[in-house]
């Protein structure tokens, strides 16, 4: 970025860049777009299992809105113990739907979801300094596998938006995927483009002139936006007060440790790919916000929160890494939280058109995952790390059924793609490269003189049985030892 783009004095991290203020609102906004889908994914789940009519489930969706903005404010700007201030956006957790679904069920209704889920996230603060000690077991190895795996874990659901979207008529019609393949020509001609702020807005425009063409092809209904409240403030204990299970709660633990391993994964992800430090100690301060957010939200009506993989890989498509860019998304978050107005435009950009966009920004995750891969250690103990821990997280992908015969909490740990691959790789990890018994500790049974060693130098290497030095010479070898050993024969080299 030039110095023309920055209204600040250079930064010593680069996430701290300050952009002018359009600029920041439009790459904002983008952040938006990629996953206002997700966010808004949870409540309406929640609230048609619930049996909710349309609008409690508009006050489950504000809600989730708003929360998510300030959560993202508390995660980018931070306060003292609270926040990475990383470019990350956090929003309403997909992976803990299964378990409270479970909870609405058993134990006594949304009142006890938002009870379990109030009380784990303030456990889950107490717990977060022990768990951000074990950020040395996320060598180059490790994190490359989850970075890829979150990239791929993301490709279903851009698949399932070029398909026109779950519910859509005449899902996976060509018209739909139609729309998809000619909003992602407009997003790689921007990119190609040449002009550096057209690339830098790619997503955000592709999605804008792709949804224009979805309206001439009669893909877009707009009709709805002007239906419903203009302005609406969340209402605390909307549903009535929290009732608090023991059962319930044990359970929303279990998602509180898949929601740590996940923000973990994305903070080092984002760090990754912006060059950012990150230490436990950032790592747990990042988590207590996670934690502080999830302790908030059901008091508004809402769940757990933690950061969100898509919005990684706009940043790293994009090259936007300013905290301060995301913070602006989060402030439209809470702006589509007290106006619903504008979050019903925004839920009206056609399904396809998000996959079109999302095939480079989730794909991008993936590939920054492969480039930290390359700095891990060639050899086949990786090999086996990597290979075994993306197949063991492609697992839910490729098979959503396979753990409907395990207990519950095996299904809400390991049905996330995320939390499946981080789990084998840091574990196979530990096995093969930090535990004695995998490593080699024996010396060879061949042996050579000492006087023989001190002849060697560095560099000296044998190819096809002749001695060459350092510098690419060939050393001359005498058949018969005249040494200083004596008549001592020459043991085998």
């Amino acid at each position: 970025m030039s110095a023309a783009e920055s209204t600040a004095a250079p930064s010593t991290r680069p996430e701290d860049e300050r952009l002018p203020f359009g600029r920041t609102i439009a790459y904002g906004f983008q952040h938006v777009l990629t996953m206002y889908g997700g966010i808004i994914a949870p409540p309406l789940v929640m609230g048609g299992a619930a049996g909710m009519d349309t609008a409690q489930m508009g006050v489950l969706v504000a809600s989730c809105l708003f929360i998510g903005g300030l959560a993202t404010f508390l995660q980018t700007l931070g306060i003292p113990f609270f926040g990475a201030q990383l470019p990350l956006v956090q929003g309403t957790s997909f992976s803990g739907v299964a378990t409270m679904i479970a909870i609405l069920n058993k134990d006594g209704g949304m009142q006890a979801v938002f009870g379990a889920t109030l009380a784990s996230g303030a456990i889950g603060i107490l717990l977060v300094p022990f768990f951000a000690k074990l950020l040395r077991f996320f060598p180059p190895v490790v994190t490359g596998t989850v970075i890829t795996i979150i990239g791929m874990s993301l490709f279903p659901v851009t698949a399932d938006w070029a398909m026109g979207g779950a519910g859509a008529e005449d899902y996976g019609s060509l018209k739909y995927i139609a729309l998809a393949a000619i909003t992602l020509l407009i997003l790689l001609a921007l990119t190609k483009s040449g002009v550096p702020a057209l690339a830098r807005l790619s997503i955000l425009l592709s999605i804008v002139l792709g949804t224009i063409v979805a309206f001439f092809m009669g893909l877009a209904d707009f009709s709805g936006v002007m239906e419903g409240d203009m302005f609406a403030f969340p209402t605390p204990f909307a549903f009535g007060p929290p009732i608090f299970k023991v059962g319930a709660i044990i359970s929303m633990m279990i998602v509180i440790l898949v929601t740590y391993t996940e923000t973990t994964a994305d903070m080092l992800a984002v760090a990754e790919i912006t060059g950012s430090k990150v230490d436990p100690r950032r790592v747990a301060n990042g988590l207590r916000a996670d934690m502080l957010s999830s302790t908030v939200a059901p008091i508004f009506n809402t769940f757990t929160q933690s950061a969100f993989a898509q919005n990684v890989g706009l940043v790293a498509i994009t090259g936007v890494k300013s905290r301060f860019v995301v913070a602006a998304g989060g402030g439209i978050l809470v702006v589509l939280g007290l106006l619903p107005v504008l979050g019903r435009v925004v839920a009206s950009i056609p399904a396809p058109v998000l996959g079109g966009a999302g095939i480079v920004l989730f794909g991008s995750v993936a590939a920054a995952g492969i480039r930290t891969l390359a700095k891990a250690k060639d050899d086949n103990m990786n090999m086996v790390i990597i290979a075994t821990s993306l197949a063991f997280g492609s697992i839910p992908m490729v098979k959503p059924d396979f753990y409907d015969q395990f207990p519950d909490w095996v299904g809400t740990i390991f049905q996330s793609s995320i939390s499946s691959a981080t789990i084998m790789a840091v574990l196979l990890n530990i096995i093969f490269n930090e535990l004695s018994f995998g490593k080699k500790k024996t010396i060879s049974p061949r042996t050579i003189y000492k006087y023989q060693m001190d002849a060697l130098s560095d560099g000296d290497k044998v190819v096809d049985g002749k001695l060459f030095d350092g510098q690419g010479l060939e050393v001359r070898v005498i058949a018969e030892d005249h040494g200083q050993a004596g008549d001592r024969p020459m043991p085998p080299l």
